[in-house]
């Protein structure tokens, strides 16, 4: 405290007083003087204090979050005193201060806590988020538990870190953010989604797709229709001791979304909008124009062969349609949210409305999507709490979409438009050089689809507190999706001119009821804390879908009744349902050592009767280092020992796998018929997945948080379709036979470079890798060979065998170009066994070999926010190392002559085409209709999948307009998949997923879009 003190009589010391403070202190001791002197009875002043306590402030502040975002509730404690406030619904706090008080500490959960100069003027303190934090709480498995006391592996993304880049895809918004996850993006095709691998492939036939639970209700394979802006938290869940609990449907992960709720206090209103500019990014992938075209038609040895053609003309060289031109454009998309959130301590609600629309960049796409989330907590007494939520979503897509595949085949040479300025109509095309090519403008004249879906999911769940210590917690939801498409091909167009027309119509719906009766155990007795989770869940799924089609009808109607034809009517029903016993326990001991255990009994109705139920479990312990009393390292702030060990299953794909089943959609003669078409197996059981994991997290000099983890995952009892002799009319059973084993390690680090009130920098990073192995197959099986997944006739093979990556291209080996001739050659084996070059692909095609896999050596991302005073940059990157991609598109566009019917791409930098005898060339000598097989499949197509991609950057400034009752404004600008750096001869080496599947394919995709932003954000 500032004193006013008598050191000996009459002689006064006045410390570390404001002149303010000095001239009322003058005045109390002219006024004490005066007292002094009327006293008769007192001769001489003895010794006294004079407290200035009296002597206060009022101080004046603001608490935001790194992106301006006012914190309301925030604790404001003076320091050494129990005196404190909290901040109000706009992060706004007045606090009144002893004199000699200087320094406030500031705090909040999830944040990190901060102390405080008192200056002068009004405070604006910004608190960043609690990282590694070991009070933050996290969600994992059914319940919330303390990162201190954690055992298992994973790892929570904010929404500011997950929602950085313009999409709708959830899945596509984690790439680079979480460790150890495998994010492959959808293609740049509006409200497409990615696919999503976590530690590794733990099958070979079935779904890697993680499970997700949003807000406690188990959804399924995919984020579905959720609205990234609605999201508080993700958090990945990895380990045995994190997944386990899921029992039969964790082996792949799984991802846990918790979405926002509202506070009490003041009601918040949030608006933020963007509005996007989007660019196809063709990365290195070039094709040719009329000028390129004509030189390499020109070059082509057997030129005699086309020379006397009638379209062969030196005029071609100046002719030069450009395809990808015509058909791309500026796209242009916009995203608008506004939520409102606030109540009581009985009552708190949080409401929000999403509207995404996107214009492609590819013309002719229209995409838009529509979210309401409606989300209450009503505190009904002390003892029962209810929580009603409504997320509902619709989309709408409209689509006459120019060709992606003319885009990158139709000949320069052939231009859509007549000298008259009409369109080239039905085929054949005579004045096209390429006379069976397809001018797909002129039935984009008429043809078009639609489509609409709706999705809403509702719960009402509800808390009972038996005891302060047991509470029953019931999580009840009915989720309805309904969608309908259309298709119209018009009577003029070349794709319904036979069949005068044609409709078709699908609809398909489904619901799924979910629910789960818990029991929460909380207690501490002494140092001992009890964290526990039993109860009950079921999961239902029903599905219904129809198709008609119609033809011959006039030009223009687009319903069924006009259409003279019924061509076609389908349908199909699905049900499935799993329902489980699930319990997990943590314990923790003085903070220090920690243990978990968790059971699950899951039974499902896809299973044989001898095997439809199954058992799961795990077990971790922990070590809080830094809590005992031996340990010294004041610079380390947390050192923690993870340990875990534990079982999760897979289920088919099929839903049937293990019934006897008949085909009932063939007949004879009008009448109905059945025929066999799967052999039952009873027995048929889940894949089972034993991981064990090794983990450590460390923080230390108050600025660097370190996250290790090793994992060993072992899988049995694949889901396969083990092929059967055809004589018996079926050709395969479904099976539980071989193994696959994942080993990988992972790292985190965050750093904090400065953290002081204008200035604050902080870097994320993180690296994984995962080594891949098929460790048994069925019978006595040594190896399998399989497709890629593409689906594309004449593209590569892969091959299971023992000891090899899942993921393994098995292909003729690429021998190079003879110097001498300019031909071709592969490596085949001879007599002897030796591997011998040859110039038939034939011959080499009997002996391919193993060769590479898609599965990258190590992948992972970085990023760095910079915040000064008003002004916030973030930057994003993403990488993969290693890995090898099959770029089929080159067997098309680098043909080598082989297609006369399609463009071709330039060749890259460092490559060239041999010419003349001598010639050491990476391409062979070009011929018309080259029959050589230089484009068949084989290891020249394989290709590095290493790249360094920049997702996003972002520049943003938060205004200060207070007085407009505005709580908070930031403008920003951004751009998005700015910039990659590969040396892939394709347009992208992340490879979007093909039928559902990640296949390391590059085929002719719909590029990835690049975007330029402009937002705010606004906060009443």
């Amino acid at each position: 405290m500032k004193l006013l003190t008598q050191k000996k009589p009459r002689d006064l010391v006045i410390k570390n007083l404001s002149h303010k403070e000095i001239k009322l202190a003058i005045l109390s001791v002219l006024a004490l003087t005066f007292q002094v002197s009327t006293a008769s009875t007192i001769k001489t002043a003895t010794a006294y204090d004079i407290n200035l306590s009296m002597f206060q402030k009022i101080v004046k502040g603001k608490v935001t979050d790194e992106s301006g975002a006012p914190i309301p509730g925030a604790n404001i404690l003076i320091k050494g005193t129990k005196t404190g406030v909290q901040t109000d619904a706009d992060g706004n706090f007045s606090i009144e201060v002893l004199g000699n008080n200087n320094t406030l500490v500031v705090s909040f959960m999830g944040m990190e806590e901060k102390e405080v100069a008192i200056g002068v003027g009004t405070l604006k303190i910004v608190l960043k988020e609690a990282g590694q934090k070991l009070n933050e709480v996290v969600i994992v498995g059914y319940s919330s538990i303390k990162k201190e006391s954690l055992t298992g592996s994973l790892q929570t993304v904010n929404n500011k870190k997950l929602t950085d880049a313009t999409t709708t895809s959830v899945e596509n918004l984690l790439s680079g953010k979480a460790t150890g996850v495998q994010v492959t993006s959808g293609s740049g095709q509006p409200g497409s989604s990615g696919k999503i691998v976590i530690r590794g492939k733990t099958t070979v036939n079935g779904s890697t797709d993680p499970l997700w639970v949003v807000d406690g209700v188990i959804i399924g394979s995919s984020a579905g229709n959720i609205n990234p802006t609605d999201i508080e938290s993700l958090t990945v869940l990895k380990d045995a001791a994190s997944t386990a609990v899921y029992g039969s449907q964790g082996a792949n992960g799984v991802i846990v979304v918790t979405t926002k709720s509202g506070k009490s206090g003041k009601a918040t209103v949030s608006f933020s909008t963007k509005m996007a500019a989007t660019t196809l990014n063709t990365g290195n992938f070039d094709i040719m124009n009329g000028t390129e075209l004509y030189d390499l038609y020109d070059s082509f040895s057997n030129k005699q062969d086309f020379s006397t053609a009638w379209w062969w003309n030196p005029e071609l060289r100046n002719k030069n349609f450009d395809w990808w031109d015509n058909a791309t454009t500026t796209g242009l998309a916009t995203d608008h949210n506004l939520a409102i959130s606030g109540g009581n301590e009985n009552f708190k609600s949080y409401v929000s409305l999403g509207v995404y629309d996107e214009t492609a960049a590819i013309k002719g796409y229209d995409f838009n999507r529509y979210n309401l989330l409606l989300k209450f907590s009503y505190k009904v007494n002390n003892w029962l709490t209810i929580k009603p939520q409504i997320n509902a979503s619709r989309r709408d897509v409209l689509n006459k979409q120019h060709s992606v595949g003319a885009m990158y085949g139709n000949m320069p040479w052939d231009n859509p438009y007549l000298a008259d300025g009409t369109l080239v109509g039905n085929q054949p095309n005579p004045t096209w050089v390429n006379t069976t090519g397809s001018n797909y403008l002129y039935d984009l004249q008429w043809n078009y689809s639609e489509s609409q879906s709706y999705d809403v999911r509702s719960n009402f769940d509800f808390d009972i507190k038996l005891t302060n210590w047991l509470t029953f917690a019931s999580v009840n939801n009915y989720i309805f999706s309904h969608s309908n498409s259309m298709f119209y091909s018009d009577p003029r167009s070349s794709s319904g001119l036979a069949v005068k027309g044609r409709l078709e119509d699908y609809m398909s719906s489904y619901n799924r009821t979910y629910t789960n009766q818990l029991f929460k155990f909380n207690k501490s007795y002494g140092e001992h804390d009890f964290n526990a989770v039993a109860g009950y869940e079921w999961n239902e799924f029903n599905s219904k879908n129809t198709e008609g089609i119609a033809t011959g009808f006039a030009p223009g109607f687009i319903v069924g009744d006009v259409a003279s034809i019924p061509e076609k009517v389908k349908g199909s029903r699905a049900q499935w349902a799993v329902q489980s016993l699930l319990s997990n326990v943590n314990y923790s001991y003085d903070n220090k050592y920690l243990a978990q255990v968790s059971l699950r009994r899951d039974g499902a109705s896809n299973f044989g009767v001898n095997s439809q139920y199954g058992n799961f479990f795990s077990v971790s312990g922990g070590w809080n280092i830094h809590n005992e009393d031996f340990f010294k390292a004041d610079y380390i702030t947390n050192l923690k020992l993870r340990a875990s060990y534990g079982s999760v299953g897979n289920r088919p794909n099929s839903l049937y796998p293990h019934y006897a089943l008949y085909s009932l959609t063939t007949g004879y003669n009008e009448n109905p018929g059945a025929l066999i078409s799967q052999i039952a197996n009873p027995d048929l059981s889940w894949e089972k997945t034993y991981t064990t994991g090794i983990g450590l997290d460390i923080s230390f000099l108050r600025r660097f948080n370190l996250t290790l983890d090793y994992y060993d995952k072992d899988t049995s009892g694949l889901l396969y379709q083990v092929p059967l002799p055809g004589v018996i009319g079926v050709t395969s059973i479904w099976k539980n036979v071989g193994a696959v084993r994942n080993k990988g390690f992972e790292a985190a680090l965050n750093i904090d470079i400065i953290n002081n009130d204008d200035l604050q920098w902080s870097v994320d990073a993180n690296i994984g890798t995962n080594k891949n192995k098929v460790t048994s197959l069925y019978g006595t099986r040594k190896e399998i060979i399989v497709g890629d997944g593409s689906g594309i006739a004449g593209s590569a093979n892969k091959l299971l065998t023992p000891g090899k990556d899942v993921d393994t291209w098995y292909l003729t080996e690429w021998a190079g170009v003879d110097p001498e001739t300019g031909k071709p050659q592969w490596y085949e084996t001879n007599a002897a066994g030796e591997r011998v070059k040859t110039f038939s692909y034939s011959a080499a095609s009997k002996t391919p070999i193993a060769v590479g896999a898609y599965t990258p050596s190590f992948f992972g991302g970085f990023s760095t926010n910079l915040n000064y005073k008003n002004f916030d940059l973030a930057a994003m990157f993403s990488y993969s190392v290693g890995g090898e991609i099959y770029n089929y598109a080159r067997a098309e566009f680098d043909s080598d002559g082989a297609y006369t019917d399609r463009n071709q791409m330039n060749l890259q930098s460092g490559w060239s085409r041999w010419e003349k005898p001598g010639d050491i060339a990476t391409h062979p000598q070009a011929s018309y209709n080259n029959k050589s097989n230089s484009n068949k499949a084989s290891t020249r197509f394989l290709e590095s999948g290493t790249y360094l991609k920049m997702r996003s950057l972002s520049l943003g400034y938060n205004l200060n307009v207070e007085r407009f009752n505005i709580s908070n404004l930031r403008l920003f600008v951004a751009a998005e998949n700015v910039f990659t750096i590969s040396k892939f001869s394709g347009v992208d080496p992340e490879i979007p997923p093909a039928n559902g599947q990640i296949t390391g394919v590059a085929t002719s995709v719909y590029p990835q879009t690049r975007k330029f932003v402009l937002g705010l954000n606004l906060t009443l």
